[in-house]
């Protein structure tokens, strides 16, 4: 029997890095080995990680994946976390940790860029708002803090580009990858001119430009020693693991908006050969080329639900309870910002709120307020999503996944009302690293085309009519709290 090709899938994510393999048909082969790891934090907001440290714990994971697999590999395709920003030195060492997103050290920095450039026209051209999770705002902040940096041999780059100069001896950065960055032009796929210019730094201290099919040069020597499985394999750039996760769930057209739900959360489209502005408030990024992806990301999600539960004196059949409170019969309005907020208004500084209790209110009471909350940002940004898209079919629905709904049939069907959407359940476990796998399979002409490869998906959740309207009105109320603590929510 002729052997069957695999694709080892890399998936660095922030909080662990994993190795799987995939068959040509996009199934999983074979168990992932994984190692979990701490993002360092900082008094003042930093959250960072030591680039090598990480760089060593992904090849750990190839290192014990490969004996257990036996066919032949002849692709590797990577996910990596979006957002990170390190400086690297001309001899190839790093020259900062690798910052996070979610760093917030550049907040004070977002006014300073209004002054510098035309928020609005910025947008529409990078896809990205003026916010600390964005390259800009952290290059003005590293100026003033550790204006050592700022010389001509040093280079400009997220890991998943550091990687690829440790393995490969050139950094290449994809086009996904630069899309998440704020420096980057969403319809002409070079760096942004127009931003560059207002900020210190120049274009040949970024790296060139790759699509997703571009493959990769030859391992170095040291790394084709240690891996002679993958010495022929075809690697391919990294790409923001956002956007495998919509293609590993199998949403990959707009009748399909994906939801993760997991500590934080997000919506995405993917929409082919779109060329307007993202619209207010939400942003745009990129797969490759051809196909951009549009939505909007939450600060807090499964972090609410954790919060609540580690904080509030829940009783032990507090499940049940949420599922017996009728909608919004708490009379409570909640912001659930505990880690600032993002889409769609993005103000780092707002914070969680709880408005109308009083002593008759319970514990349970306020889960489920603060539950309803988040799942109102979320139908906020859906609202959004949905009304951006080009002749939007009428019967679209929203995949879901994460650990956060899958473990509350309550909070899921909340979600589900406060949407107005079916909501329908990924079982793609891994939907980032298949993302990951299907693009290379795709790039090796392995398979024709993403869109052709069927996801696996469980129940669908239908919205109550009924609720869905009180939770219209709910949402009119958080966003009138909103306004009159934080600014206009338009």
């Amino acid at each position: 029997m002729e052997s069957q090709p695999l694709v080892l899938a890399l998936d660095i994510g922030t909080s662990s890095t994993r190795a799987l393999a995939f068959d040509a048909q996009g199934h999983k082969v074979g168990q992932a080995v994984q190692y979990a790891y701490h993002q360092t934090t900082t008094p003042d907001g930093g959250i960072e990680t030591d680039a090598d440290a990480l760089l060593e714990l992904t090849a750990r994971c190839i290192d014990e994946l490969l004996p257990h697999l036996n066919q032949p590999v002849i692709a590797v395709g990577t996910c990596s976390f979006w957002h990170s920003l390190m400086a690297v030195s001309a001899d190839g060492q790093p020259a900062t940790k690798v910052l996070s997103w979610a760093d917030n050290r550049a907040a004070a920095w977002v006014p300073a860029l209004r002054a510098l450039l035309n928020e609005h026209d910025t947008h529409a051209r990078t896809g990205c708002v003026f916010h600390p999770s964005y390259w800009p705002a952290k290059l003005l902040w590293l100026h003033q803090s550790q204006p050592e940096l700022f010389q001509d041999n040093i280079r400009w780059m997220s890991f998943a580009e550091y990687a690829a100069l440790r393995l490969f001896g050139e950094a290449h950065c994809s086009l996904s990858m630069a899309s998440g960055t704020g420096i980057f032009h969403q319809v002409n796929c070079e760096w942004d001119d127009d931003t560059l210019a207002a900020l210190p730094i120049k274009r040949d201290q970024l790296s060139p430009l790759c699509d997703a099919h571009d493959a990769l040069p030859h391992l170095q020597p040291e790394w084709a020693k240690r891996w002679p499985a993958l010495k022929d394999a075809k690697w391919f750039p990294a790409l923001g693991d956002g956007a495998c996760s919509n293609i590993g769930s199998g949403c990959v057209t707009p009748s399909h908006i994906a939801m993760n739900v997991g500590t934080s959360g997000a919506l995405r489209v993917v929409l082919e050969n779109y060329q307007d502005p993202a619209p207010h408030g939400l942003w745009r990024y990129r797969i490759d080329r051809k196909r951009s992806v549009m939505g909007g990301a939450l600060s807090n999600a499964g972090n609410v639900w954790k919060w609540a539960h580690d904080t509030l004196n829940l009783p032990p059949d507090f499940e049940a309870q949420l599922a017996d409170l009728e909608p919004m019969s708490h009379g409570l309005t909640v912001l659930p910002f505990l880690a600032g907020e993002r889409s769609p208004l993005w103000d780092a500084n707002a914070r969680y709120v709880l408005a109308g209790a009083s002593l008759d209110t319970s514990p349970v009471e306020i889960l489920r307020a603060s539950l309803e909350a988040v799942a109102l940002r979320f139908a906020e940004v859906a609202f959004a999503v949905r009304k951006a898209i080009p002749e939007a079919p009428p019967d679209v629905d929203i995949v879901f996944s994460g650990g956060a709904l899958e473990g509350s049939s309550v909070w899921a069907q909340i979600m589900s009302d406060c949407i107005g959407t079916p909501l329908v359940e990924s079982r793609e476990k891994e939907a980032s690293a298949r993302g990951a796998a299907l693009m290379a399979l795709e790039a090796c002409g392995v398979i024709e085309d993403i869109g052709a490869v069927p996801s696996d998906r469980g129940q669908e959740l239908q919205p109550t009519p009924a609720h869905h309207e009180l939770y219209k009105r709910a949402l009119e109320r958080q966003n009138a709290l909103y306004e009159h603590l934080y600014g206009a929510t338009h």
